[in-house]
């Protein structure tokens, strides 16, 4: 059989893909490399609608590189979601270094992790943003087999 032949991942399939995910400037932010391949079903919203894209129309052993902007991704990166509070309001045992995630709880309960975006002598700033949110995503794909 040939590729033109083959069977296509379409929405509803369960398939597994390896992967790397790179930025513009080719510095990788993640990759299946290593680990075990990817599986979801395509279209259900299990992974970002960029990367569903990515795999759609592909027959196993195809690859494809893909651009996906940020409404396709993560999202925009919202100012909202940035705040700054006084170090003086963060329990003493937390580790305070750019990049560590806090858990905090909102006014409802609810809680949620945010990361250490900056610090300052007597501030901490807290960004509840994807840390991918805003970025343009770079992904190259295989396609390896339907699950």
């Amino acid at each position: 059989m040939t590729a033109s032949t083959q069977r296509r991942a379409q929405d509803g399939d369960r398939v597994r893909v390896t992967y790397v995910g790179r930025f513009a400037d080719g510095t990788e932010f993640d990759s299946s490399e290593g680990h075990a391949p990817l599986e979801f079903t395509v279209g259900t919203g299990e992974v970002i609608p960029g990367f569903d894209q990515a795999v759609l129309g592909l027959s196993p052993g195809e690859c494809r590189t893909v651009e996906v902007s940020p409404e396709d991704g993560y999202g925009a990166h919202l100012p909202e979601m940035v705040a700054e509070v006084e170090r003086r309001q963060i329990p003493d045992e937390q580790l305070l270094e750019v990049g560590n995630y806090l858990e905090v709880r909102a006014q409802n309960g609810a809680s949620f992790e945010v990361r250490i975006a900056a610090l300052t002598e007597t501030t901490v700033q807290l960004d509840a943003n994807h840390p991918l949110a805003g970025k343009v995503l770079h992904f190259d794909v295989q396609f390896l087999e339907f699950a």
